[in-house]
């Protein structure tokens, strides 16, 4: 990283641009199909025949789906669980497209990743407030002294658990803010979070992932960073919305706001 947070900032943009934009970023998901939707195991344009069995998925194909496992030709039966590599390294394929195994709370789905998809090719980048240091504050985190789990509604109309590690504090505008947030595998937090122009200047909710915090639980909050969530891509993700609290009530206009279409 530059000296420079404004330049830093700036290739920040541009990663995050091209991350979207690569062939399995979030644009190229076309479907998410929920097994229980298709209890005969065939899913409408998605090549094979996919049976949830206990801990896992039966994927069952013959020469004519042209399914690939592993990058070998599937003729028969295979067992999977979910997948959690990269999309682009995820097990099996079809004609370029990644078939994805997901669960959520003990139900299996199927996601369709096209490079093709109508999405990707209409994308034109991602609208982002330019850096502004006054938007980059210095935070604290308190844990709870057990992780909770709310419901909270999901982009899909389902209501599903959120879990929550802690609260991150802040000051904005002179007033004393806090957000909710989860503690990721690495130790950085992650919070979903609106704000005063969520759904006019920005969109519905955005993502928040500030770094690590010491072990004092000081932390540097900064809404130059706030991302959109995948399912501003596309409607196929079923990201949460914000949980209580974590709508502020003030106007954060920085960091990525919308996405730019054709």
């Amino acid at each position: 990283m530059s000296t420079d947070p404004q330049q830093d900032w700036q290739h920040w943009h541009e990663q995050r641009v091209a991350a979207v934009a690569s062939p399995y970023g979030p644009l190229s998901l076309t479907g998410t199909y929920w097994l229980s939707d298709h209890p005969e195991g065939r899913i409408p344009a998605v090549p094979g025949q996919w049976r949830a069995d206990g801990d896992e998925v039966v994927l069952t194909a013959g020469a004519e789906d042209a399914v690939t496992v592993d990058g070998e030709p599937l003729i028969g039966s295979v067992r999977l669980t979910a997948d959690h590599a990269p999309i682009h390294e995820s097990r099996v394929e079809s004609a370029g497209r990644r078939l994805v195994v997901l669960r959520r709370e003990g139900e299996w789905a199927v996601r369709d990743f096209d490079p093709k998809s109508r999405a990707r090719r209409a994308f034109r980048g991602i609208e982002a407030t330019p850096y502004d240091d006054r938007w980059v504050v210095p935070g604290t985190f308190r844990p709870y002294e057990r992780a909770r789990s709310v419901r909270v509604e999901n982009a899909d109309g389902k209501e599903r658990g959120l879990g929550l590690s802690g609260e991150l504090s802040f000051e904005l505008h002179g007033a004393e803010h806090t957000l909710q947030v989860a503690v990721e595998d690495d130790g950085t937090l992650w919070a979903v979070f609106a704000d005063a122009t969520s759904g006019r200047d920005s969109y519905r909710f955005r993502f928040l992932r500030p770094a690590a915090p010491a072990e004092d639980g000081s932390v540097t909050v900064d809404f130059n960073r706030a991302l959109l969530p995948p399912c501003a891509f596309v409607d196929h993700f079923i990201c949460p919305f914000p949980p209580p609290g974590n709508t502020l009530d003030t106007a954060v206009p920085a960091g990525e706001r919308r996405v730019i279409e054709a």
